[in-house]
């Protein structure tokens, strides 16, 4: 006689192998999860910001040394004219080399050999009027740009007209200082328009320093680095320039 046996196993061992996950388990485990995830993501944050700062240092560090090639060129190129009609009262032109100093940016005024003739039959030559000065952005308070402006053609009014154009933005300083060879020391302001002093001649060297804010202005009490250049150039045609005797 045979026997069947029926092997069936106890409902307490079934039900330890086939429970899934408990409320408690879940939320432990996304929990976890949102630690990695958060944690990544501040990583790459970090990473993204990082980047973005050097990018923005090297395109400041680019611009500063465009605006000081620029500005140094041109200041090497000034000169001051005596071609004066006998009769002053005649007189259409006028030349100048004028500083004054500010805050945060000096100005300067001055007649240059720099314009360059775009249109062949412009009626124009290597003469300008030019000026760089510091000027508030309208579109941000608190920020001031430098202005370089040039008037191609020289009048009576060697400070005024022309175009203007941004040499450099958010400018922390734009000072300059002047060589003057009969004192043998650095001034702050030159002005050849005066009767006395330093009229009709231009200073023996200039020393150009230009300060840019490192990166944007995010609030007030936030700390930006700086990005500062210096130069120190000789100009050539210290005496007026006169080819004929009166």
């Amino acid at each position: 006689m045979s026997r069947q046996f029926h092997h069936s196993s106890s409902p307490r061992r079934s039900s330890r192998y086939s429970r899934g996950f408990t409320l408690l388990e879940v939320m432990i485990a996304v929990a976890v999860l949102t630690m990695i995830s958060t944690l990544i993501f501040a990583a790459f944050s970090t990473l993204q910001r990082s980047r973005e700062g050097i990018q923005r240092v090297s395109d400041r560090y680019r611009e500063g040394r465009l605006a000081m090639a620029r500005v140094c060129h041109e200041l090497e190129s000034a000169y001051l004219s005596k071609h004066l009609p006998i009769n002053l009262n005649l007189a259409v032109t006028k030349t100048l080399f004028k500083a004054q100093p500010g805050a945060p940016a000096d100005r300067i005024d001055f007649t240059a050999f720099v314009n360059r003739r775009m249109d062949r039959d412009s009626p124009e030559s290597d003469q300008a009027e030019v000026s760089y000065f510091g000027m508030e952005n309208p579109n941000q308070a608190g920020v001031t740009d430098l202005i370089r402006r040039i008037n191609p053609h020289i009048d009576l009014y060697p400070d005024k007209g022309g175009r203007g154009q941004v040499l450099a933005n958010d400018i922390d300083l734009f000072d300059l200082r002047f060589m003057d060879p009969l004192l043998g020391q650095w001034v702050d302001e030159w002005d050849t328009t005066q009767a006395l002093g330093k009229q009709d001649r231009l200073p023996y060297q200039v020393k150009v320093t230009l300060v840019l804010n490192g990166g944007g202005r995010v609030s007030e009490d936030s700390t930006q680095s700086t990005v500062a250049f210096e130069g120190k150039i000789s100009l050539p045609m210290m005496n007026p320039l006169i080819f004929a005797l009166q």
